[in-house]
């Protein structure tokens, strides 16, 4: 490919094609056309200068376009300068939530930890909308339910979503003491953990924003599904869990609203905590689930993104790739020796004690890895 002209070189040979169109135009001049009057010359000097112009325009966007082009070129070489999750602001997050108590649904403690939320994001410069239902649990009971959508770059239609649940399961119904079975749980790693790092990502797009649009949105009622105690009529009790993102999937906060993808974040600040392939993942995104395992092997994080198949799990993700038609992924924390589901899974022990900063980071810096390189 020839070496590009710079643009000073373009310019003046612009201006020599310039001169030699206008003696060409000129010499085709006879002696009876100099006879013409005046404004007959008038004119013939309008469309001279008409053809100079538009040759100059040309040249000059052909040369400068070259240029342009070289710089596009340049600019996506360069490795992007991704922001640093910090993992103690996001402790900070976490530890905030559960300090309201427990987020059960239709409590004080719940309606004020969702004002504590929206503000934040708002806080960080993020358009946020709150969509309010009234949702149906399994036993009839009718829960005030409040979707927190955060938006960033809402012009951009090339938008990414990373979602996660915000309120706490009402019954520790796994817990290994049968009399604390209809206790109510603080849900720092299941719940407020995806709450705290999408916030801390948040505060991290205010200061330096990624190419593409981001939409995180925290969704209500995924942990009021029927108890293991409770009288099971069926065993298929899918429908009675995640009722937030049901309800938004089907009605979405924005007309004709979508994403290129989302991604579901859930349960990821447990101690011991790793990441596996989880099944309904690989179904509905499995070009999404290799994004984002690439990206935290980027980042050094490939203890904790494990390149492994890992079960089906009844989660947010289910309604938003089933409703919504929006490619979504699970990345949910598993225990590290056993594969499945942390012991403190709804259990009161689902505190602050077993919340690792360590895991945060992991989670947070993959989650900045992929939408600062998405395109």
């Amino acid at each position: 490919m020839p070496e590009e002209m710079p643009d000073i070189e373009c310019i003046a040979l612009s201006s020599r094609l310039m001169q030699r169109t206008c003696k060409c135009i000129l010499s085709h001049t006879t002696q009876n056309e100099k006879k013409r009057k005046k404004t007959d010359i008038l004119y013939m000097k309008k469309i001279l200068t008409f053809a100079m112009s538009a040759a100059l325009a040309a040249l000059l966007a052909s040369c400068g376009g070259s240029g342009s082009q070289k710089k596009d070129a340049e600019t996506e070489g360069k490795e992007v300068e991704v922001p640093t999750f910090c993992a103690d602001s996001a402790y900070a997050y976490v530890a905030a939530q559960c300090a309201f108590g427990p987020r059960v649904m239709n409590s004080e403690a719940h309606d004020k930890c969702g004002d504590y939320i929206a503000e934040k994001f708002k806080e960080f410069g993020a358009e946020v909308i709150s969509q309010n239902a009234e949702l149906t649990r399994y036993d009839g009971m009718k829960l005030k339910a409040r979707n927190i959508i955060a938006s960033y770059n809402s012009g951009n239609p090339i938008r990414v979503m990373i979602c996660g649940h915000w309120d706490s399961r009402p019954w520790a119904d796994n817990d290994k003491n049968d009399d604390k079975h209809q206790s109510p749980i603080d849900g720092a790693n299941d719940g407020a953990s995806s709450v705290g790092v999408m916030l801390e990502m948040a505060r991290q797009i205010q200061a330096k924003a990624p190419e593409i649009g981001v939409d995180f949105i925290c969704f209500d009622a995924e942990d009021s599904g029927k108890p293991q105690w409770a009288e099971k009529e069926d065993e298929n009790n899918e429908a009675t869990w995640c009722l937030g993102s049901q309800y938004w999937s089907a009605n979405m906060h924005k007309e004709d609203y979508f994403a290129r993808y989302g991604i579901l974040l859930d349960m990821v600040g447990g101690r011991g905590s790793v990441f596996m392939k989880e099944g309904f993942s690989v179904q509905y995104a499995s070009d999404v689930v290799d994004k984002v395992w690439k990206a935290a092997e980027k980042c050094g994080y490939n203890a904790y993104f494990k390149n492994v198949g890992g079960g089906y799990v009844t989660d947010d993700h289910l309604p938003v790739n089933r409703i919504a038609g929006i490619p979504c992924i699970d990345v949910i924390g598993s225990d590290a020796v056993n594969g499945g589901f942390v012991s403190s899974w709804h259990t009161v022990d689902d505190n602050m004690d077993n919340i690792d900063k360590g895991t945060l980071k992991a989670v947070g810096q993959t989650m900045m890895e992929v939408i600062y390189n998405e395109k």
